[in-house]
């Protein structure tokens, strides 16, 4: 369903040229140097192109990133630092913050900078995905796959490589472990959506859809409450967005929990379930406008109007309203004052980020070709290196209309 997801915007960096005359000291070495420059342009250019798949993203980040990785891993049989990780500057702005860029001569920033971005643009292909039409059974695990891939990214770069960054990310900034952090919970929420959507589709038992609603709803309380101690003025609209999504999956919680304690005979504790689903559900209602209200970056998700979000309001004032009737013939139990505390555990269903490697080292790599880097002849040009003043443009991503919305549960 087009609009479903928030989106933040990608992140924009100065061109690079990788003209490193002088130290690049052979036709290897040069050679490197150029295809470095068109491999990074390439991939910049794929990632707001709305007709890349992840199999033209994955060829292109393969073929930058092997070649970038001979800036960063050892070459000379040592434990030293490589010595052409600090040799190129780069520029790189946040998701949150505008085009205010931070730089950094250190290919490592490079390195978890694109990779971010590459993350980024799993999310927003598994959204635009979700947005078709008539998704297929084969989309709606695209849509699941590309939440997880991206999930994966973001952890192996918290992990493996912010760490090794000499300078330390700024409160705020994409690469500070409360950002990355919500990226993560985030991305596996909202893969775990479309588990719920496939398990309502087909059926399954009231109790598991219950308890993967509930671990959801967990996931964006967890994602909100990683983001409180940053500024409100560049994070209140995807807070906004997350807390609207843990009311409504609360609101699915309580529903199917409802349907399982009266299938279990518990029609006051079922009533008592369903009102709190209700309830959850007008807060949902209400944050939805209050997001729709609040300034920030990113993309303005439509929740509200999907068919997806109105098929919950009804089907809760429907179950609770019959409920209320089997109350009145049959049971006449007691409504309870408290709501049923919710200890819901998922067997199945849960969401873990799919491992991620980078790639290999690039076999244009050969120890000679490395030697023929001469440092110490430095540089003859340093025009390479974007100037502090240089502005970095913002991406210039697809906008796209929504398709009619057929309510489809695959969301």
């Amino acid at each position: 369903m087009t609009h479903w997801f928030h989106r933040n915007p990608l992140k924009a960096t100065a061109p690079v040229s990788f003209s490193l005359y002088g130290v690049a000291a052979s036709t290897g070495a040069n050679k490197i140097c150029n295809d470095l420059k068109a491999t990074r342009a390439r991939l910049l250019e794929l990632l707001t192109d709305v007709t890349a798949n992840a199999e033209m993203l994955k060829n292109a980040t393969d073929a930058y990133f092997s070649l970038l990785q001979g800036f960063i891993i050892s070459l000379d049989g040592t434990t030293q630092e490589n010595k052409l990780r600090f040799i190129q500057n780069f520029k790189w702005t946040d998701t949150l913050q505008g085009n205010i860029p931070s730089a950094q001569q250190d290919a490592v920033f490079e390195l978890v900078s694109m990779g971010f971005n590459v993350a980024l643009w799993y999310t927003k292909f598994g959204s635009r995905m979700s947005g078709k039409e008539d998704i297929t059974e084969n989309e709606a695990k695209e849509v699941h796959r590309s939440l997880k891939t991206a999930a994966g990214i973001f952890r192996h770069l918290k992990d493996s490589y912010i760490p090794r960054l000499i300078t330390p990310a700024e409160k705020g900034r994409d690469l500070e472990a409360r950002v990355i952090d919500t990226y993560i919970v985030q991305c596996q929420a909202e893969a775990q959506e479309v588990t719920i959507a496939r398990a309502i589709e087909l059926k399954h038992n009231a109790n598991l859809i219950a308890a993967l609603a509930y671990e959801t709803a967990n996931f964006y309380q967890k994602a909100d409450h990683t983001l409180t101690s940053l500024e409100p003025d560049y994070t209140a609209k995807w807070r906004k967005y997350l807390q609207l999504k843990q009311c409504f999956y609360m609101a699915y919680a309580y529903c199917y929990h409802g349907q399982t304690l009266l299938a279990s005979d518990k029609c006051g504790e079922s009533i008592r379930s369903l009102q709190e689903a209700e309830k959850f559900y007008g807060k949902a209602e209400d944050l939805c406008k209050e997001y729709r209200q609040t300034k920030g970056p990113g993309s303005t998700a439509k929740p509200s109007e999907q068919l997806f979000f109105r098929k919950l309001g009804s089907w809760i004032k429907n179950t609770l309203e019959k409920c209320q009737r089997e109350n009145g013939f049959i049971y006449f139990q007691k409504v309870p004052p408290e709501a049923p505390q919710l200890e819901l555990k998922a067997n199945y269903g849960l969401v873990e980020p799919i491992p991620f490697e980078f790639p290999a080292l690039h076999p244009q790599w050969s120890p000679e070709v490395y030697a023929s880097f001469d440092l110490t002849k430095g540089l003859k040009d340093d025009k390479a290196k974007p100037k502090p003043e240089e502005e970095v443009k913002p991406m210039k991503e697809p906008d796209l209309k929504p398709q009619k919305d057929s309510g489809c549960l695959i969301s």
